[in-house]
């Protein structure tokens, strides 16, 4: 199973309250940062999920 980066975004997240909980600004960026190559990680994911499922139509469409 891919994970999407859900685990980026988790500890991304953890590390950010962490950050704000001790007023350790560069943890609270390095949260910030972290959360965000979580989200490109997912949309990665999605993109080439979806290019792979219409390469998939396409080549179904050729052989029909």
């Amino acid at each position: 199973m891919v994970d999407k980066g859900r685990t980026d975004k988790i500890k991304g997240k953890a590390k950010e309250l962490a950050g704000k909980a001790t007023s350790d600004h560069e943890q609270e960026f390095e949260g910030k940062l972290e959360k965000a190559r979580g989200e490109a990680k997912k949309i990665r994911g999605e993109t080439r999920e979806r290019a792979e499922k219409a390469m998939r139509r396409e080549s179904r469409r050729d052989r029909g």
